[in-house]
């Protein structure tokens, strides 16, 4: 006769336990050997459920199933917080499909913050004793430890994300109640814009965006400043919360991405004001006030935010340009920003005013940028340059009634996950639609992966050839 274990049995808890263990160790594994494939395999599987979903007719408005390559374009925007769509987002989604789209925004969200965690960690577990110690410092946990250890570091950044966001959807619901949607609806939308907005998304539920409210400071400032948070990066989130606004005990990761994405958003700010302060298809027969909030909403958004006010065939020729500049600078590394990160554009700010001065090394806030830094900086640079050339190419030859400006923009909105369109993401064919579904998915998972496997690339030379240098320029 087969006994029955008990309700609680020890035996059964420890099984679990050993299986749990198990999964830790596969996972530190892989992620030990080899970073990349862990985060390809996590987004790709991510990716493919949530095409499915969203493919099927109860994820519709009309109750027909959605074509693969919209469903796909969809499922690989929402998963890698991009915000582009091919299709109107409060009409042809049903309410299952506006959940399953805001739910992967969520989970892409979680999953880019833990991702840059672990391969964080990955690097770390390749430095020295010294790199270790500003590693542990800079990330408020042990990095000598095993990846699969990291649990502690992994509930503050959930716990934090989930916490933000949490207040931001409560101001949203109270706001949007104002308007007389209903407590329900509101409550909906509240949620909906929170997770859009700090995962930098972009994505709204309402078929005119956010145009009704472009003159709501109440609703507009709290989107900007969930968006901000969320382009920092959990490295400087975590920074912050231990060391405050004690800013001789923040590390230079901190400094730079605070600095940088501060001069970001005046200069953007001000650049983008000047150039649209007479449009009047834009915000030239506002008041000054409305100017200078729209302006400000602009910069913020531009840089990974993916929110608009106006529409982006309707700016001035020099402002799509700089847009183009803000949206590829991106926000802050190990972030849900994307673009080449700020910190890219530091170091390489950096590197050019130490060469201009007939500096010997590169320094900032009394810290030397190593060379190992800057090449990783370049080549991050490069690659996204390379990527967005070759996207706006193929977008050309596949439909070559888009002009040069609008593919510019629609590539650089891919690669860098910002989600603004000209229009052209929803004229273009299929073979068009993947190609920006490939500069996503590269934009996204691309640079953190190709960034993580330049930084481990450490290898002793015990030899060195000799130096001579070339013409430049």
């Amino acid at each position: 006769m087969t006994s029955i274990a008990p309700a609680g049995d020890p035996e059964e808890g420890n099984a679990l336990t050993r299986a749990g263990a198990r999964v830790r160790e596969s996972v530190d594994r892989l992620a030990a050997s080899s970073p990349s494939r862990l985060a390809l395999g996590v987004f790709v599987v991510g990716i493919a459920f949530f095409t499915l979903l969203l493919a099927t007719p109860i994820s519709s408005a009309t109750g027909e199933w959605t074509s693969l390559h919209d469903a796909m374009f969809t499922a690989v925007s929402a998963v890698c917080v991009t915000g582009l769509t091919v299709v109107s987002t409060a009409t042809h989604w049903s309410f299952f499909g506006q959940l399953v789209m805001i739910i992967a925004v969520f989970v892409g969200g979680l999953g880019i913050l833990t991702l840059a965690s672990v391969l964080s960690l990955a690097v770390t577990k390749r430095l020295g004793v010294r790199g270790k110690l500003l590693a542990q410092q800079s990330m408020n946990t042990a990095a000598s430890g095993k990846l699969g250890e990291v649990g502690s570091l992994l509930r503050i950044v959930i716990t934090t994300s989930v916490i933000i966001q949490g207040i931001l959807a409560l101001w949203l619901t109270i706001r949007f109640w104002t308007y007389g949607e209903g407590l329900w609806l509101g409550l909906w939308h509240g949620i909906f814009y929170s997770i859009s907005a700090y995962n930098n998304a972009g994505f709204t539920p309402h078929s005119d965006g956010l145009v009704p409210y472009e003159t709501d400071a109440l609703l507009l400032f709290p989107l900007m400043i969930g968006m901000f948070i969320g382009s920092l990066g959990f490295p400087v989130i975590m920074v912050l919360l231990k060391y405050r606004f004690h800013t001789r005990k923040w590390n230079l990761h901190t400094k730079l991405t605070l600095v940088t994405s501060g001069l970001l958003v005046v200069g953007g700010t001000l650049a983008w004001g000047l150039s649209e302060w007479n449009n009047n298809a834009t915000i030239g027969q506002m008041s000054v006030g409305d100017k200078l909030l729209h302006s400000l909403f602009a910069s913020v958004m531009t840089r990974s935010g993916g929110f608009n006010l106006v529409e982006m065939d309707d700016l001035h020729p020099a402002t799509m340009v700089f847009t183009d500049a803000l949206m590829f600078a991106g926000g802050g590394s190990a972030s849900t920003a994307g673009g080449i990160k700020v910190t890219t554009i530091a170091v390489m700010f950096l590197a050019i005013l130490a060469e201009a001065r007939g500096t010997p090394q590169v320094q900032a806030f009394g810290r030397r940028i190593p060379e190992s830094t800057m090449r990783v900086a370049i080549s991050v640079l490069a690659m996204g340059a390379s990527l967005v050339m070759v996207g706006t190419i193929a977008l050309l030859a596949i439909y070559p009634s888009a002009t040069l400006d609008h593919a510019v923009f629609e590539s650089i909105s891919a690669f860098a996950t910002v989600g603004l369109s000209t229009g052209l993401s929803g004229e273009l064919p299929p073979a068009g639609k993947y190609v920006l579904i490939g500069l996503m998915f590269m934009g996204r998972v691309g640079t953190i992966t190709f960034a993580t496997a330049l930084a481990m690339r450490h290898r002793r030379q015990l030899y060195q050839f000799p130096e001579e240098r070339p013409i430049i320029g």
